[in-house]
């Protein structure tokens, strides 16, 4: 019992340590694993024994004999589940060439590179080593979001980062099964013509299985034949019947049935799966916390042994500076990456919690079947996962400077609320060459965002997870532009000093709009104008437009004939360079004005010399 409840405790302790520090996860659970495991039997422990031992003497211990095999393999099942549902193929489609051919020609570079390099470098056999450059394509983006989080960055490096680990997470994982699939059916290493047709059955039912029960189950939640509150446990009790019931058709074919259930589920734009992803995510939480204290403690001092030697660093240092180098600038040949953005892409490839996970698992069950250098799979990928999130985490920001891809000045500007005349003047903005990222709690207005070419996040201003988003690396301007004031007040109270470093602005409320004496020092635009003045502005004129101004006193008597008229709301200075000035409430308060700068406004044209 009290070795059950400390790894609950000790798993969401690291997960604690591991937001309050801003670094991925694996690192502390790895860590705490080893500690309480093999680090603890040599050297802390006066028997010799493990502060945790998950198998003991094969029969005793938290899990003894084959249970577990049992519990790795059902909590990965659910791990890669949740993985699947994140795979949209649309995003594929769409993610940019870039992004595309790092998932494919990378991790082909990656597959092929890093087999060879195990097989002469350990001389390892060549299954096993295609096993182990399988794993270790998986990046992940929990292992790349805390390291990027707080780099501020071009949105195009961030992005090319975060959907690399989202989309190859899946992508890796399949790829290590089929490998672990196909060596598992012929123990022996002989690929007779027998193993071939189980392997291909292992295929046949692991994607029968997954795409068929993935129709059903949205086919069940779709006629609401399950009550909302059993959704997300009828889910997962879905999920660990369909990876039990393909095992029972085609032997070890479970996990790939799993990620084929959670692609296809992912694809299927059921109403449903915002609330089984969030529940799914919550429970991975919880599994991997488990999860790799218990696999690191499991791992014998005699295993670290193995690779304690220079083969190790010669391996890791082909992976890192060679193997994940070639893949890049393969991958980014024609595009219009600078060399310094390619060097940092290939600086920043951690190996994430699917690969050490999938690695503990497929290597205990290959080294229970005797196969031939199994037990250099666990230790040689948990070293390549934690040298690289340690190399990554510590070295990620000065890399990032060193070669000039870090943002001294952060330019971006994030729009909260996307309605009709928050899109007019983020889609000025981009036109005038700024970084804009609009956000709204309404998928309407996100999809009407996202035609107009506008970067737009469907999202609710009060989650958690907003901070963390990467993309929003490059913001240093804060726009609150929602029908609510409670909401606009909460934005600039809770975002202010994160995206608004240079400037946070809200809409005047109802109670403060003519109000010179409760003018607020955030007021945006004009302290006559709110978010109903701007919608019916918006809707009887919709468009954006400039008109010179000559010097200060021209700018006075443009806003006071703007203050005046109901149809006209003045927005920002451009300057003669090109540079544009948010107009606060306090819209006079602007001295350093020009011959050649323009007054932008939305609204009725209107010309005055």
């Amino acid at each position: 019992m009290l070795e059950l409840a400390g790894i609950i405790i000790l798993g969401i302790l690291a997960q604690w340590v591991a937001w309050k520090f801003k670094i991925p996860a694996i690192l502390p659970l790895i860590l705490i694993g080893l500690l309480v495991g093999p680090i603890a039997a040599e050297y802390l422990s006066h028997d010799g024994t493990k502060w945790i031992e998950p198998i003991w003497n094969d029969e005793e211990g938290l899990f003894p004999g084959e249970s577990l095999f049992y519990f790795v393999s059902l909590a990965i099942s659910i791990i890669l589940f949740e993985g699947g549902l994140t795979l949209k193929l649309s995003e594929i489609k769409n993610v940019g060439p870039v992004i595309t051919k790092l998932i494919t020609i990378g991790s082909l570079v990656t597959f092929f590179g890093a087999a060879v390099a195990a097989h002469f470098i350990f001389d390892l056999s060549w299954e096993i080593s295609f096993l182990f450059s399988g794993l270790i394509i998986v990046t992940g983006p929990t292992v790349i979001t805390p390291i990027l989080r707080n780099i501020p960055l071009k949105k195009d490096i961030s992005a090319v980062l975060k959907w690399e680990g989202i989309l190859i997470d899946p992508i890796g994982a399949l790829v290590a099964v089929l490998v672990y699939e196909f060596i598992s059916v012929d123990a022996g290493g002989e690929f007779t013509k027998t193993a071939l047709i189980e392997f291909g059955k292992i295929v046949l039912f692991g994607t029968t299985f997954g795409f068929t029960f993935a129709h059903g189950l949205n086919f069940i939640l779709n006629k609401k034949l399950v009550p909302h509150y059993l959704i997300n446990v009828f889910s997962l009790a879905a999920v660990l019947g369909v990876f039990v019931l393909s095992d029972v058709f085609a032997h070890e074919s479970g996990l790939l049935a799993v990620v084929v259930m959670g692609m296809v589920l992912g694809n299927s734009n059921s109403p449903y799966l915002k609330d089984i992803l969030y529940f799914k995510e919550s429970l991975s939480v919880l599994l991997i916390s488990i999860l790799f204290i218990l696999l690191a403690a499991n791992i014998n001092f005699d295993e670290l042994l193995l690779i304690y030697n220079w083969k190790t660093a010669i391996l890791f240092a082909v992976i890192v500076f060679l193997i994940r180098p070639l893949g890049v600038f393969l991958s980014t040949i024609g595009s219009t990456l600078k060399l310094n953005e390619k060097l940092f892409i290939s600086w920043v490839g951690p190996r994430g919690i699917v690969a050490a996970g999938i690695a503990s698992l497929f290597g205990l069950k290959l080294a229970s079947l005797g196969v031939v250098d199994a037990k250099y799979i666990t230790p040689l990928v948990f070293v390549i996962v934690l040298g690289t999130v340690l190399l990554n985490a510590t070295t990620a920001r000065l890399f990032a400077k060193l070669v000039g891809v870090f943002l001294t000045k952060s330019e971006g500007i994030l729009i909260v609320g996307a309605s009709k005349f928050s899109r007019l003047i983020g889609l000025y903005l981009e036109e005038n060459n700024r970084s804009v990222v609009m956000i709204d709690s309404n998928q309407n207005n996100i999809s009407r965002a996202k035609e107009l070419g506008l970067d737009a996040i469907n999202t609710n201003i009060y989650s958690d997870t907003l901070s963390d988003n990467i993309e929003l690396n490059d913001v240093g301007y804060l726009m609150a532009m929602t029908g609510n004031s409670d909401i606009n007040s909460y934005t600039i109270n809770r975002f202010g000093k994160i995206f608004g470093e240079h400037g946070s602005f809200r809409l005047v409320s109802a109670e403060e709009m003519n109000d010179d004496k409760n003018n607020p020092v955030e007021g945006l635009f004009s302290h006559t104008d709110d978010y109903i003045r701007l919608t019916e502005v918006a809707r009887n004129y919709p468009a954006i437009h400039e008109i010179d101004i000559h010097d200060k006193e021209h700018y006075d008597s443009l806003i006071d004939m703007a203050n005046k008229d109901k149809n006209v709301i003045p927005l920002f200075i451009k300057s003669d360079a090109g540079d544009l000035e948010i107009i606060s409430s306090f819209s006079k308060d602007i001295d350093a004005i020009r011959e050649g700068y323009k007054l932008v406004y939305l609204g009725k044209h209107f010309d005055i010399e």
